[in-house]
């Protein structure tokens, strides 16, 4: 009986295109029953004050346009998560540099 290999090891390619990747300020993470979705945007125009029309509250507008829209599956999830607290922490050593305080 031949024992099934542990590891998996996925092979990425990113196409020329994309390559260069695309800038965001901001990320929005919301879901559906089957997927996790992150919507990379940026601001389009400098944010303005504006006034709610029913409260009178006064807030900041920031028009934004997504740049790419990432689903993926429920159990991906915490992966992400993982790397991205790896990355984080790395960066933070590396760097000297706090990423929550702007960096």
């Amino acid at each position: 009986m031949t024992e099934q290999p542990q590891e998996h090891r996925v092979e990425i390619t990113v196409p020329p295109d994309h390559e260069v990747g695309v800038y965001a300020g901001f990320a929005s993470v919301w879901r559906t029953q089957d997927s996790f979705v992150i919507d990379f945007s940026t601001a389009v125009r400098p944010p303005e004050v504006v006034q709610d029309d029913e409260s009178g509250e006064s807030y900041v507008h920031v028009p934004a346009q997504v740049v790419s829209r990432v689903r993926i599956p429920p159990s991906q999830v915490w992966e992400l998560m993982k790397a991205l607290e790896q990355n984080l922490s790395a960066y933070e050593r590396e760097s000297g540099k706090s990423a929550h305080d702007g960096g």
